[in-house]
């Protein structure tokens, strides 16, 4: 939660969200702060006498170069999914202070970025801790275990409208467009993925909204929250940490290390189903997130170098055609391709 610009305040209805909620007075000076970092939302930071807290707000239109646009709905299952992580793991969420789900938005307590840094930031600034991502898939299998099989849940996130249009066009059918030669596959792992409901899926397990709080990881930004395949979650995140073994200078060895022990922690935590069953499903959705995330809707913003675009293009194209059965097939695979030369070393070739 990085701050940008400040300003007095937002549009009106904003502050009369507060004070509607008694969450501020109305002769109370309040500093509302943009933070950085959402293409999907309005976030602020609001600083009122002897306290902080924070303002979400969903955009109907996503702020991306390709025309995304999704219901603002997902405003309030993000609340209700912070709800049920906070039953079982409170501290893995910001507590939650007020919500108002026909105008889209909520207040929660503002984590200050010196008690819970981004994990992504600690990544890129060559701080990676192995302990950090088993933490990680710690949590998500907790969260998923808790989940698997309630009725009430799968009732309350019946979001199939909203997942597909937040992840299964723009990551899957979208990067199906830009590679017809590999389309039937991602066709048939859209297929596969909207119609297996298992458990409460997070939807954006991604390293930005991961912070590392001093009692364990905390998540953020459930906006894509379905009750569906638990599988999505964990290529979602460990595609994140692939990716960045790419241009992280030095650190390869430590975040392949990192995304196997994150897979290794939630495997522990798997008894809704045969694990085999599950790490297929996840394995095989790794390259296509690997794809999609350099030719899809949201293209991650570091892989500049055509280069490592291209070897993401070749592993995935691969492991696609040829699925991998577990992940730690699916890592290895990974591994043996960006040996050598492709290791970041500041753009020079050893």
């Amino acid at each position: 939660m990085s701050a940008t610009s400040a300003q007095a305040g937002p549009d009106p209805a904003l502050t009369d969200f507060l004070l509607t909620h008694r969450l501020a007075e109305a002769d109370e000076a309040a500093r509302w702060t943009p933070l950085a970092g959402g293409v999907s939302s309005d976030l602020w930071r609001v600083d009122l006498p002897g306290r902080s807290l924070c303002v979400k707000r969903a955009l109907a239109r996503l702020r991306v170069a390709a025309d995304w646009q999704a219901p603002v709905s997902r405003n309030a299952y993000e609340w209700a999914w912070m709800r049920f992580a906070s039953r079982h793991r409170p501290d893995s969420v910001p507590v939650l202070l007020a919500q108002d789900p026909e105008a889209g938005l909520f207040a929660m307590a503002y984590l200050p970025p010196e008690r819970y840094p981004m994990w992504k930031a600690q990544l890129l600034r060559r701080e990676v801790r192995v302990g950090t991502a088993a933490a990680v898939g710690e949590l998500l299998g907790i969260l998923h275990a808790a989940s698997a099989g309630d009725a009430a849940l799968a009732a309350e996130f019946a979001t199939d409208d909203n997942f597909h249009a937040l992840r299964v066009e723009p990551y899957l059918l979208a990067t199906a467009a830009a590679h017809p030669g590999l389309g039937e596959i991602f066709q048939d792992l859209a297929d596969r993925t909207a119609t297996t409901h298992l458990a409460l899926v997070h939807g954006d397990v991604s390293p930005k909204n991961i912070l590392v709080g001093p009692s364990g990881p905390v998540l953020l930004d459930a906006e894509c929250a379905w009750y569906g395949d638990p599988a999505f979650d964990l290529a979602f995140c460990i595609n994140h940490l692939l990716l960045k073994s790419l241009v992280v200078p030095g650190r390869r060895a430590e975040l392949l290390a990192s995304a196997r022990a994150l897979a290794e922690a939630y495997a522990l935590r798997v008894d809704w189903e045969p694990l085999t069953d599950l790490e297929a499903r996840a394995a095989s959705l790794l390259p296509a997130l690997l794809l999609a995330r350099v030719d899809g809707k949201s293209p991650v913003e570091y892989l500049t170098d055509d280069r490592h675009r291209l070897l993401v293009r070749t592993v995935a194209a691969a492991l696609l055609r040829a699925p991998a059965p577990t992940m730690a097939d699916a890592l290895n695979a990974w591994a043996t391709a960006t040996e050598g030369p492709t290791e970041p070393d500041g753009g020079r070739h050893h």
